[in-house]
């Protein structure tokens, strides 16, 4: 046990060098649209897939540290590369209604990141309809 936990910590150390040019302490803005993503009704069975627009609007690169749905039913897929001053990025969040029940749907999704608050919450929206 306790040489996987110094493999573990090896692992981490080594893995973390790479981009010299991101400062960690640095905070930057954004600005995410929508807030709220509406797929109006859907069938039961159907993927939605949520496109969220981020903007860097600070004057450092913006670092996306996690972005993760509220459970597991919603996955979403982002940027892994800083995102510079002025520029813009796309998340997709994808949300199974196999595993969502009748009715609204409200699915929250966490992004972490190096702003002022690090957590900003998104949400899919949506009426599942039986098949």
């Amino acid at each position: 046990m306790k040489y996987l936990s110094i493999v573990a910590i090896m692992l981490l150390l080594f893995s973390c060098g790479g981009n010299s040019e991101i400062e960690i302490g640095n905070k930057t803005t954004m600005e995410v649209t929508p807030e709220v993503f509406d797929a109006g009704e859907v069938i039961k069975g159907e993927m939605i897939t949520a496109k969220f627009t981020i903007k860097n609007t600070g004057e450092y690169p913006l670092v996306l540290g996690e972005v993760k749905g509220g459970c597991s039913c919603t996955v979403a897929e982002y940027p892994e590369e800083p995102i510079q001053p002025g520029d813009t990025g796309e998340i997709l969040a994808h949300v199974n209604t196999n595993e969502t029940g009748i009715g609204p749907l409200n699915k929250s999704v966490n992004i972490v990141a190096n702003t002022e608050k690090s957590i900003t919450t998104v949400v899919v929206r949506a009426s599942v309809m039986r098949k």
